[in-house]
């Protein structure tokens, strides 16, 4: 494990898993939301391809997530391995719910300075409407990625339950 991805439903634990694998096998994490959103008003990285190329050329890294279209196929075709968490919807959407309740009492600033509002709880752009509605889409699109044949040389690592997860790197040392 060198190139890797970390893919899932939004409120998975893509980014936590990321950041723990990444401190145990000494392999530099980085987040695709910070590297997608870069300004205030949730402004777009007008650079995000020639970010990822720059550090998908490294020989090691770690990113958290399965590639904003733009940039999919290029990540998926850099990586050595996969780790999918493949968690249902009831494992999900509270954890996703209490991130985002955190981030908008506390307003914590996210990427690019930006922060949860409650007026953007309305929004179908919201993290807690985007996991709801995109959940079976995203796992279909994972799915057939890793069964695609472009794809094939990858290892992929398909965890159902967090508890499963959290044994596998318990495992890494």
């Amino acid at each position: 494990m060198e190139r890797i991805l970390v893919v899932g439903a939004t409120g998975a634990g893509k980014s936590t898993l990321a950041r723990g694998v990444g401190e145990r096998l000494k392999v530099p994490y980085h987040e695709m939301d910070a590297l997608y959103f870069t300004g205030p008003d949730w402004a777009v990285n007008e650079t995000l391809t020639d970010d990822v190329l720059r550090l998908t050329a490294e020989p090691r890294w770690i990113i958290d997530s399965i590639g904003s279209p733009e940039v999919r196929d290029l990540l998926w075709e850099k990586a050595d391995t996969v780790l999918w968490l493949d968690y249902a919807k009831h494992v999900t959407m509270p954890r996703v719910l209490h991130r985002s309740l955190r981030r908008t009492v506390t307003r914590e600033r996210i990427f690019g300075g930006n922060r949860e509002t409650w007026a953007g709880w309305l929004s179908r752009e919201h993290p807690a409407w985007w996991s709801w509605s995109q959940h079976a889409g995203r796992r279909r699109e994972i799915e057939r990625r890793t069964n695609d044949p472009r794809f094939a040389p990858l290892t992929t690592l398909r965890f159902a339950q967090p508890r499963e997860t959290a044994a596998w790197l318990a495992s890494l040392g």
